[in-house]
């Protein structure tokens, strides 16, 4: 395990995460990385979205040598910065398999019917285009208040704290549907369907990414 100073909180690592919540640092969301970094069983060098001056404030925080900041981790996909998740209508089956899964809820649709997406609320995260079953959806270079790469955390700010807003929102969204409709079984005497396990759809999330990735890596 890594070292942490006991007068660090998860709070203060979560601040200085960009808050994109692309999941690319093999956690859920910044959140879990922070907790991860503060249980010392995490790098700082695992956040694309961050930058090298996400690891030199988190190197700082914790307190590592900061003349050996390590680079990105070979094992994370890069992230296009200042790019918006684009859906083709003419693709789209409406299965909304896209919207629990965008983190700050720029999707807007509902099932069996066409989705589009807010640009200005989009991070470019990917996670939709990673769940669509259809590759309708693709990346376009755009730059939004959502999506702006700032060349330092204090410039960020602001647009940090908007997406985490912006998530928490969407988590309590969710979890109150996710209730409903388990009132609605229970209501129903149906309590057998399984409920989704959220670390089996990350894992499921995070193998399709790496499938695209490398597609020749199973041939």
């Amino acid at each position: 395990m890594l070292a942490v100073p006991n007068t660090v909180a998860v709070d203060a690592i979560d601040a200085l995460l960009p808050q994109t919540q692309c999941q690319r640092c093999g956690y859920a969301d910044c959140r879990d990385y922070a907790t991860a970094l503060h249980a010392g069983e995490a790098e700082i060098n695992r956040c694309p979205p961050g930058g090298a001056a996400t690891r030199v404030a988190l190197g700082t925080l914790l307190l590592r040598d900061l003349q050996s900041i390590p680079a990105l981790a070979d094992d994370v996909d890069a992230y296009a910065a200042e790019h918006v998740a684009l859906i083709d209508e003419a693709v789209c089956i409406g299965c909304a398999k896209c919207l629990p899964v965008c983190p700050t809820d720029a999707i807007v649709g509902a099932a069996k019917r066409i989705h589009t997406v807010i640009a200005e609320a989009c991070t470019g995260c990917e996670l939709c285009i990673i769940a669509c079953p259809v590759d309708c959806i693709s990346l376009r270079a755009q730059q939004t208040r959502a999506n702006t790469d700032h060349e330092t955390l204090a410039a960020r700010e602001m647009q940090s704290t908007h997406l985490r807003d912006a998530y928490a929102a969407h988590k309590i969204r969710y979890a109150a549907r996710a209730e409903e409709g388990l009132s609605a079984m229970i209501a129903g005497g149906t309590t057998t369907e399984p409920t989704t396990d959220k670390r089996a759809l990350l894992a499921q999330i995070l193998a399709k990414a790496k499938a695209r990735a490398n597609p020749g890596a199973d041939a």
